[in-house]
């Protein structure tokens, strides 16, 4: 089971990898666009285009900045580290669903099946926090067993 949770973990990372170039490159055309736009004798239309193109920008920044969080969030994981209860890292399988307690990227599919990347500070993660194999928890109205923690 270290094998999947392994390539879990690397799906993730490519993953974070891939939008971090995807967000760098959607920088890059809002600043080529930005430096492409010309005034124009609306004066008024430059000036909005211009705005645009900044909070274009500063919305690319957020969202790099919560992407760069994530690749830190995932680097403190070790993947080889037999969870006893779940906590970051863990790969917790329910009879429902396989949890991989580590960024916010929902439904990953490996060769093993379906497996919900989740953080911990997430409503399922925070249920499952601290519990243990054959512990139960509650979400959704409904009482959960962990059959395995990994």
């Amino acid at each position: 089971m270290f094998e999947i949770k392994a390539k879990i973990y690397d799906l993730c990372l490519k993953l974070v990898d891939e939008r971090v170039a995807h967000i760098e490159e959607a920088m890059r055309n809002a600043q080529a666009s930005a430096n492409e736009e010309t005034k124009s004798s609306a004066g008024d239309k430059y000036e909005t285009g211009r705005a645009m193109m900044h909070l274009e920008k500063e919305k690319l920044a957020t969202q790099l900045s919560e992407v760069s969080k994530m690749k830190m969030g995932l680097s403190q994981i070790n993947t080889d580290k037999r969870n006893e209860q779940v906590e970051l890292g863990a790969l917790a399988i329910t009879a429902s669903a396989k949890y991989f307690v580590s960024v916010s990227l929902g439904q990953i599919k490996e060769e093993g099946g379906v497996y919900f990347a989740v953080s911990p500070a997430s409503p399922i993660g925070r249920a499952m926090l601290g519990k243990k194999k054959g512990d139960s928890f509650e979400f959704g109205g409904k009482q959960i067993n962990l059959l395995e923690v990994l």
